[in-house]
């Protein structure tokens, strides 16, 4: 049965109430369903993954083309979507608050607004314009009815600046500022992960596991963090795939081309979206 937005917008916010959960980042509509399949409770998108479906790179897809592909995601399945937007596509906390109100009109139950500037010279907004932008966000949800999750990220590993302290000190600005869930992408070391979780608890963190690690789930969940995301990984695993069977077509061969899955099995997953 189809649960509402509203109904899936309060699921969300029960997964962080307690435990700690996967939330794993499809890159489209088939990728979606898929994990929606398989049993998880929510998934998020990724800009860097839906950005190279598109041929672009990561922050390099229109503001509008990023809304429609989550209005396609939230329709996708019944399960909660988070969405990676970036660093809320605009230049002032005023055009913050204009796109998070757009990107809560698609249905997502939450959404996460990045510090970055993507100016490689000054690759943060300094910290009271990162507040103002985390604050305008806060408004904006607030004023469509205050049920869509805002978590604010703290880019600081991503921008080339991995200044755990830095971080930690805007983490808790945001959770000040309104976020519900916290979020320093880069960050990797048992002591960096309890750091953050003592610094901003009770408030729940996401940790980014972008690749191999020896964390377990049962680890995470014991360091206190909330839920774990994976970001563009799932594409990245795609595209790996790709390449390895493309490279044998350039060499003139075709062992390099899967046996599984089949397209049966695909056409089944899909069966009964027609």
């Amino acid at each position: 049965m189809s649960r509402t937005i509203a109904e899936k917008r309060q699921t969300f916010r029960k997964l962080h109430a307690e435990g700690c959960f996967v939330l794993p980042n499809p890159w489209d509509v088939g990728s979606a369903r898929y994990l929606a399949s398989v049993g998880f409770k929510a998934i998020a998108t990724t800009s860097s993954g839906f950005a190279w479906s598109n041929g672009r790179p990561d922050n390099g897809v229109s503001r509008d083309t990023v809304l429609a592909h989550l209005r396609n995601m939230v329709r996708a399945t019944d399960l909660p979507v988070n969405a990676d937007f970036e660093n809320g596509f605009g230049k002032d906390p005023a055009e913050v608050a204009q796109s998070v109100r757009m990107a809560v009109d698609t249905g997502v139950a939450g959404l996460s607004i990045e510090d970055s500037t993507g100016d490689p010279a000054s690759p943060l907004f300094p910290l009271d314009v990162a507040v103002e932008r985390i604050a305008a966000a806060r408004r904006a949800i607030d004023e469509a009815g205050g049920d869509t999750l805002l978590v604010g990220r703290a880019e600081n590993f991503f921008a080339g600046l991995p200044d755990l302290e830095d971080a930690i000190a805007r983490l808790r600005a945001y959770a000040q500022a309104g976020a519900d869930c916290l979020y320093a992408p880069g960050i990797q070391t048992r002591e960096q992960i309890e750091a953050v979780v003592a610094a901003v608890g009770p408030k729940p963190v996401n940790l980014l596991i972008g690749g191999p690690s020896a964390f377990t789930l049962a680890e995470l969940e014991k360091l206190g963090v909330r839920r774990v995301s994976v970001g563009g990984a799932l594409a990245r695993a795609a595209w790996g795939g790709l390449v390895t069977s493309v490279q044998a077509l350039v060499d003139g061969r075709f062992d390099g081309l899967p046996k599984e899955p089949s397209g049966t099995w695909l056409n089944g997953m899909f069966e009964d979206t027609k």
